[in-house]
């Protein structure tokens, strides 16, 4: 964490942003930093008993989400598998510490796919290719993974944000690295996408701002660009109605065509569908905590990943004092 905080420390001292300089100390920076990982912890945590329990539908109101004091501790001793959203980000995180900002490729690939831990989809398949001798970038590229298009490295790209403080682009550089090691197409532009919201919430606590300037990461002409641009508008016809939204994006946009398992069945774990949602969670809950992870929740499908992803966000919007009790 020491060495991870003076880097990031430094590539900030350097950065400008049209002309206009951002300095945080070295404690702001860090209580940020520690935001973000404590808010993808929490998030996920939240929506872990809805993970996939809820396809093509939502979450009512009339059902209670649960949470109480010792909750987290408990589920991350007893179901640690939930946690890939951390585990991938802080294995990266650690080849990083090891061997530097300019390790190659095969270190991030060699290492996830001999880690001991449990993984699915596109990191499932892209560790199969890398043990049979398939490299990336072709280990996350459609022909060789029929993945490519699913949610993995979008929840696990939080780790380039959080080393790219007000700088998208950078964050965008590390992800154009790991990200192809298991995704290509939306998988890998819903890890930039998240990957420059993180960034951009160092220094702006505008969450439309961080969306709309998020997106531009994103090539236009992209399917996942198309949908998160439509929430976006979306959100501007009907702003006190998520679920309007919510209903806009399944009848658009909810076919997982990718995905073996999603293909004739409402099991969708598009990284495009999954990104609406968080997207849904950031701009109604208007960078209330609470109110963004309970949103993104309800939205349904990965349940557990998209707050995750929200709430990293937010951590790192409010730095890890501001997160509620």
């Amino acid at each position: 964490m020491k060495k991870l905080i003076s880097t990031v420390t430094a590539l900030f001292a350097i950065i400008n942003m049209q002309a206009q300089t951002v300095s945080f100390t070295k404690a702001q920076l860090k209580n940020k930093i520690m935001g973000g990982w404590a808010g993808q912890t929490i998030g996920v945590t939240f929506g872990g008993p809805y993970e996939f329990r809820f396809q093509g539908t939502f979450i009512g109101d009339y059902q209670p989400l649960l949470w109480y004091d010792g909750y987290l501790k408990n589920t991350m001793l007893y179901n640690p598998g939930l946690y890939d959203d951390l585990y991938m980000d802080l294995t990266f995180v650690d080849v990083f510490e090891k061997y530097g900002l300019d390790a190659p490729v095969d270190s991030f690939a060699n290492a996830f796919a001999n880690a001991g831990y449990m993984l699915w989809h596109a990191n499932q398949a892209g560790r199969y290719n890398i043990l049979h001798g398939i490299k990336s970038p072709q280990s996350g590229a459609w022909k060789n993974n029929p993945h490519a298009d699913c949610i993995d490295y979008q929840i696990e790209s939080d780790f380039a944000g959080l080393m790219s403080p007000g700088m998208p682009n950078t964050a965008s550089t590390i992800s154009d690295k790991i990200g192809h090691i298991m995704n290509y197409g939306d998988g890998w532009y819903g890890g930039i996408y998240v990957g420059a919201m993180y960034s951009l919430a160092f220094t702006s606590g505008d969450i439309n701002y961080i969306v709309n300037e998020g997106l531009k990461t994103v090539p236009k002409q992209s399917e996942f660009y198309q949908c998160i641009h439509d929430v976006i508008e979306w959100h501007k016809k009907y702003p006190d109605n998520w679920k309007k939204t919510w209903f806009e994006v399944q009848q658009k946009w909810a076919n997982d065509i990718g995905c073996p398992e999603g293909v004739y069945a409402p099991f969708n774990i598009d990284a495009k569908v999954n990104a609406a949602y968080v997207t849904i969670g950031l701009l109604y809950g208007a960078a209330d905590f609470t109110k963004s992870l309970e949103i993104t929740t309800r939205c349904g499908q990965d349940a557990d990943c998209n707050p995750s992803t929200v709430g990293g966000i937010l951590g790192t919007v409010l730095g890890y004092d501001k997160i509620p009790a």
